[in-house]
């Protein structure tokens, strides 16, 4: 089975003979860089492009194209190569990745069978990209999605690989593309016709790269990933695009922790991954003189809303910073353990006497003061953030808190949609208790996917298919909810597919309540609301395009759409998945979004078809799972959902809210 990749997320690689396949939709220079142990390129005579030689062990394609096939033999490659870099750079008059359809990079397996999978997202004005990473760890190989990208294009990619004269290097390499010029695609649309003002740039993680986003995490988010963060953040608040080398990726896309920082704790450097010469004398930052007294909204921002969403960011930054830095150490102090071991046996004099007993045991104590001191560092800042996160908790908004915050009992519909919304929580394994909100920025750039299938999730494991189907329509009506509640009176409107009537009762409170009208059903019904929704972004595509949005049919619903289908594929002809396949890729930019809940194992029998509409989708689960990667930790991030309190009626009470106000405003 085809792992789909996401910012930072690893997979390990049964073969070493693969093939590399790039797919842009717009000529690409296509290469790799190959890194020692540290990742770094030792000279340009180790980075494989067209126009020159290939090292051992890599094969790469001349010139520039829109897809690639990349040659890799692991195998062959020289001793002291431990990873290899896939890089992407633009040609043909193309000046950033952001205008054009997102890359996709697949590794393949000599039988053809594709390994992973790797949809590039989140990006925006970089032309260049790493791409993936192959590497080796522990005398085994591995793939990470990466989706680095640089603004500063080919020259600054290979100034962050170590290269002397970086820019006369990426000048050479480019001079041997020379693709036909191909037309620029129109630029990006605005998400909301109503306000152009309207900004659909992530501050998540995917600002990171942006988890997030993640991401995650500026991801992501983060917890937008780890579109994060953070990265992965992507997303986590939203995980997003992937860190530049200075910051940190998001949990969804690249996961950028880059955010407006706290103005009482100035951030510390980041720790880079793998073995760091000064660890054996100070494992992790140095603590704090008096850690700062945490207060909420102490961040920047115009409002207290954008200060608190950018705390949040914070703390998922400080949380993946502080794991980064004791996954580090740990790495560290084990790879000397090895080394000191190795050279203790290969020390035949040391063998009589016991003297090799007692320096094994030597070399055991220093990697357990390592690994002691470095845990002291990470608790001190763990115990700093949960502390944070008992002050930040309860001063959150409606938006950002949790479905048992008092602050739902005072709701009221805003004047204004916020900056984000809160879809979930993350944590990392080192202190699973604290809870970092997974805020999703607004205007929404892609749509969602509660995945009612089982997957690889442990929690899922353990519940029967009913209820998990039962579960995932629950957790996508709260998180309607959540965007209905987050938008002003007749700002969201929710369309409901369910051709089998098989959620009549999850969806009950939102049709009682009136916040959306009965659901389609049947063949017949489902070809219908595709077929309205679709005509609906045709018109608005057409009129923005063409600078005509006052020329729109009179009475048209310029509010956001949502359109929620259950039991997918039923109900479904060819005709119906094309059009869903269309609104899942042109609806975004124009206010029509997409909630799935669905199980992709349903629509085995669509093949590789629908492989595109799952990758653009945010994947949520109802059940807890750690599917959202963050690369600047190097681990998934755990993602629970926003359950509702056992008996609540609080989601019936908001919902009827929102939907007096819509009739309220239209009456």
């Amino acid at each position: 089975m085809t792992a789909e990749l996401v910012r930072g997320q690893n997979h390990p690689l049964p073969e070493t003979r693969l093939e590399i396949r790039v797919s842009a939709g717009h000529p690409v220079l296509a290469g790799a860089a190959l890194g020692d142990e540290q990742g770094r390129v030792a000279g340009a005579e180790w980075i494989a492009h067209p126009g020159a030689a290939s090292p051992p062990g890599v094969d790469v394609p001349g010139g520039a194209a829109a897809d690639h096939r990349l040659a890799v033999d692991l195998d062959a490659l020289p001793g002291a190569v431990h990873r290899v870099s896939v890089l992407l750079a633009l040609t043909g008059g193309a000046v950033r990745f952001g205008a054009l359809a997102a890359p996709f990079v697949a590794v393949v397996g000599p039988d053809g069978t594709e390994i992973a999978g790797y949809a590039i997202t989140g990006l925006d004005t970089e032309s260049a990209l790493v791409a993936l990473e192959l590497y080796r760890r522990q005398g085994a190989w591995k793939v990470r999605a990466m989706g680095q990208g640089y603004a500063g294009g080919l020259a600054a990619l290979l100034a962050d690989q170590g290269l002397e004269r970086p820019a006369d290097l990426a000048a050479a390499i480019l001079a041997t593309a020379s693709p036909a010029p191909a037309p620029a695609p129109a630029g990006p649309v605005p998400a909301d016709l109503s306000s152009a003002a309207v900004s659909s740039a992530d501050p998540s993680p995917a600002a990171s790269s942006r988890v997030p986003e993640p991401e995650p995490v500026r991801h992501t988010a983060p917890p937008t990933a780890p579109d994060p963060a953070p990265a992965a953040p992507s997303t986590a608040p939203d995980p997003g695009p992937a860190p530049t080398p200075a910051t940190g990726t998001a949990i969804g896309g690249p996961i950028d922790y880059s955010h407006p920082r706290r103005r009482t704790a100035p951030a510390e450097s980041a720790p880079a991954a793998g073995p760091v010469p000064a660890a054996e004398s100070a494992p992790g930052p140095e603590p704090r003189q008096g850690p700062p007294v945490p207060v909420a909204g102490d961040a920047t921002g115009w409002s207290m809303d954008e200060r608190l969403y950018n705390q949040v960011w914070g703390m998922f930054e400080d949380l993946a910073r502080t794991a980064a830095a004791y996954r580090s150490a740990c790495d560290f102090a084990e790879s000397r353990l090895d080394r000191e071991l190795d050279e203790v046996l290969t020390d035949y004099r040391a063998r009589a006497g016991g003297a090799n007993d007692a320096a094994r045991a030597a070399a055991r104590a220093r990697r357990d003061e390592l690994v002691e001191r470095a845990r002291a560092v990470l608790d001190r800042d763990l115990a700093q953030l949960v502390a944070e996160s008992e002050v930040v908790e309860p001063a959150l908004p409606v938006a950002y808190a949790r479905w048992d915050s008092p602050v739902w009992h005072a709701y009221r519909v805003p004047a204004e949609e916020p900056m984000a919304v809160r879809l979930g929580d993350l944590h990392l394994p080192e202190r699973t208790d604290l809870r970092i909100p997974m805020l999703v920025r607004l205007p929404l750039e892609r749509g969602l996917w509660v995945d009612s299938g089982r997957g690889h999730s442990e929690a899922a494991g353990f519940l029967d298919e009913a209820e998990l189907r039962r579960l995932a329509l629950d957790c996508a009506v709260a998180h309607a909810a959540r965007l209905l509640a987050a938008h002003p009176a007749g700002g969201f409107t929710v369309h409901l597919i369910d051709p089998a009537g098989t959620g009549a009762t999850a969806l009950a409170p939102l049709v009682e309540t009136g916040a959306a009208a009965p659901p389609a059903r049947g063949a017949a019904g489902v070809s219908a609301v595709l077929e309205q929704l679709t005509e609906r972004v045709d018109l608005l595509q057409m009129a923005l395009r063409g600078g005509a949005a006052d020329a729109l049919p009179p009475g048209l619903d310029t509010a956001r759409q949502l359109l929620i289908v259950h039991d997918f594929p039923h109900g479904f002809d060819d005709r119906a998945v094309a059009r869903l396949r269309y609104l899942a890729d042109e609806g975004p930019p124009v206010g029509v979004h997409l909630l799935m809940v669905a199980a992709r194992e349903d629509a085995a029998a669509y093949g590789p078809l629908l492989d595109p509409l799952w990758r653009s989708l945010l994947r949520l689960t109802p059940v807890p799972d750690d599917h959202l990667a963050d690369p600047w930790v190097g681990h998934a991030w755990s993602y629970e959902p926003p359950l509702l309190p056992p008996g609540s009626g609080i989601l019936r009470q908001v919902l009827g809210q929102v939907a007096a106000a819509r009739h309220g405003k239209r009456a």
